[in-house]
């Protein structure tokens, strides 16, 4: 099945080939290797950013032997093969050429877009709730335990946070000694990205999610940051929706193959 993903807004593509830069350098976990020019990411996190090929060079081989190598590589690390297929993937055409091999397609996910954050003013939080700092690992065991991640994939989730190469800062929104909510961001120059918002299911439906997004921005803007990205699934509309009122807007698409019949 070809992927035919809706026209994105008018961003400049200089600025849409750097925000994917410094995504990759946000979500870079400590298992990866080169393999003629792509980048084979094989950490067993829950995140597809961090466990898929990176096309971002053609390199020399063959496509039929470089897929060959990359496979050995996901075979080893018991894997599954994911390729992350993105506007900027090389060579031209790849997407076509993996659906010929009859790979299929994988999570259609949109990167989104915030300029002018400097100018963003956070919404006041209600005095029963308090947003707190924490740690890499407590943060990656906390959001885990929310999304049902299991241990390996909450312990490869904090071990890549505390070895980025971009600093995360993650924050839980609490009331008592109860999570609502969590989220973090990584700040790369004037860019800084915004992962893993979550809201407890208990408590969805409340503008949680916004209010932690917009304080999130507003410390990101008070350090720096003047444009923001993150990244959402496609069908995701609640969340979508929450983005866009916050000023957000698509940017471009990106999505997965596999040969594996059952990765997901």
């Amino acid at each position: 099945m070809t992927v035919r993903h809706p026209a994105m807004t008018s961003f400049s593509p200089d600025l849409l080939a750097r925000i994917e830069e410094v995504g990759l350098n946000a979500s870079a976990p400590p298992q990866q290797r080169l393999v003629d020019g792509w980048l084979l990411r094989f950490s067993p996190g829950k995140a597809k950013r961090a466990r898929s090929v990176q096309a971002i060079s053609s390199g020399r081989l063959p496509l039929d032997e470089k897929l060959a190598l990359c496979q050995q590589v996901f075979d080893e690390v018991n894997l599954p093969l994911l390729i992350r297929v993105t506007p900027f993937s090389q060579p031209a055409g790849l997407d076509a050429e993996l659906e010929r091999r009859g790979m299929r397609p994988l999570d259609d996910t949109r990167v989104m877009l915030c300029e002018g954050i400097a100018l963003h003013r956070a919404e006041t939080l209600a005095s029963d709730l308090v947003l707190l700092p924490v740690s890499h690992e407590l943060f990656a065991q906390t959001v885990g335990q929310l999304r049902g991640s299991s241990l390996a994939q909450r312990q490869a989730h904090g071990q890549r946070l505390l070895n980025a190469p971009v600093p995360f800062a993650g924050r839980l929104l609490k009331r008592g000694g109860e999570v609502l909510a969590c989220g973090q961001f990584a700040i790369e120059g004037r860019f800084v990205g915004i992962y893993d918002v979550f809201t407890a299911p208990a408590v969805r439906g409340r503008g949680l999610a916004r209010l932690l997004c917009s304080q999130l921005l507003a410390e990101a803007a008070s350090r720096g940051a003047t444009v923001a990205y993150l990244q959402v699934e496609g069908d995701n509309t609640p969340a979508r929706k929450v983005y866009q009122r916050l000023g957000f807007a698509d940017g471009y698409a990106y999505h997965y193959r596999t040969p594996h019949p059952t990765a997901a």
